[in-house]
């Protein structure tokens, strides 16, 4: 038995107060991991408030996890007690199904996620199956890898997904938590990256992310000037838009792909597909190898989000500071 001292919400829309649970026995495939850092997604935030209907209270959020492992079940073969590992949305997968089988993880029907149902990353300790503990790469700035687990593989997978070349013309719709991280990954990808932003007045800072242009998202003229000249479209925003105007600026058989949770359906017309041989699509995360590939790629590239910092015991502050839209751009929890 472990005792886990957290954060949790009792109810939808409360604050977070100091909560205690305890683990049962460790059973033979999973591992526990000592939390040092734990990002504040926009994602726990709609858990907390139930945006998508699947909450139970109480509700410890958090999976954005940095930590090292302190104890290991008996058939866990590939970590030892020390290692840093990462823990993402997802702390297991059924590990045989065809989707599991073919490293798409993230993809089993049966997988469980890190705060659906169980007690998430605000706290000391968590409890995952080996297989999603992510052992992090040497050299990795451990402050600033927690949000690469959730919003930097999100971002990630679609580059891969769509097959997005070096010599491609890019955009990315909305430069929050999640598009500055894509900006940072298509400029080490070799691409020219047009952002587009409905906040003009962030345009040196999207520029100094690695865009190679901005275009004024609310300036219908910004938008037709680059109408025909994109190969590929990664919308982060979960807001409706008129999603025809930027189909618009794809270039024939571009790609459209969403990773924006937007709620609403999205209208699509279809002869803005047919004429030009476009598509569109959408994905999650991602999968533990390809997850693997990209905190790589990070170290390599020395490409980490742009973070603030907060105490663990500051987390209503930090809740605030995201709910109002101060963030810049991800918040990471400091477990001390």
């Amino acid at each position: 038995m472990r005792t886990v001292k957290a954060y949790a919400a009792l109810s939808s829309g409360s604050k977070l107060e100091t909560f205690t649970y305890q683990l049962p026995e460790l059973a033979s495939d999973q591992v526990d991991i000592k939390i040092h850092y734990c990002g504040l997604c926009h994602s726990d935030l709609s858990m907390l408030n139930n945006d998508w209907g699947t909450t139970k209270y109480p509700l410890v959020p958090g999976h954005e996890i940095v930590g090292e492992i302190v104890a290991l079940g008996k058939e866990v073969k590939n970590l030892k007690i020390g290692d840093k590992v990462g823990l993402g949305w997802f702390s297991g997968s059924c590990m045989h199904c065809n989707q599991c089988m073919d490293g798409s993880q993230h993809l089993c029907q049966t997988a469980e996620q890190t705060i659906v149902g169980r007690h998430g990353g605000f706290a000391n300790y968590i409890r995952s199956h080996w297989s999603w503990a992510i052992a992090l790469p040497d050299g990795i700035d451990l402050a600033k890898a927690g949000p690469l687990l959730c919003g930097g593989i999100t971002v990630f997978n679609p580059i891969f997904l769509a097959n997005v070349k070096p010599t491609d013309r890019v955009g990315v719709i909305g430069i929050g938590g999640l598009g500055h991280m894509a900006i940072k990954f298509l400029k080490a990808w070799g691409c020219e990256v047009v952002a587009f932003s409905s906040h003009p007045d962030k345009e040196a800072q999207i520029l100094k992310m690695g865009a190679s242009k901005v275009i004024d998202s609310t300036n219908p003229e910004a938008l037709k000037s680059i109408h025909g000249r994109l190969n590929f479209i990664l919308n982060t925003t979960n807001v409706t838009l008129d999603w025809n105007s930027y189909l618009k600026t794809l270039a024939p058989k571009g790609h459209f792909h969403t990773v924006g949770g937007v709620l609403e359906p999205m209208a699509i017309p279809a002869f803005s597909l047919i004429g030009g041989e476009k598509s569109v699509g959408g994905s999650p995360l991602g999968g533990i190898v390809l997850t693997r590939t990209m905190l790589e790629f990070c170290v390599r590239h020395n490409i980490y989000p742009t973070v603030e910092e907060f105490k663990l015991e500051d987390v209503n502050q930090a809740i605030a500071h995201l709910e109002n839209g101060k963030a810049r751009y991800r918040i990471v929890l400091k477990v001390s």
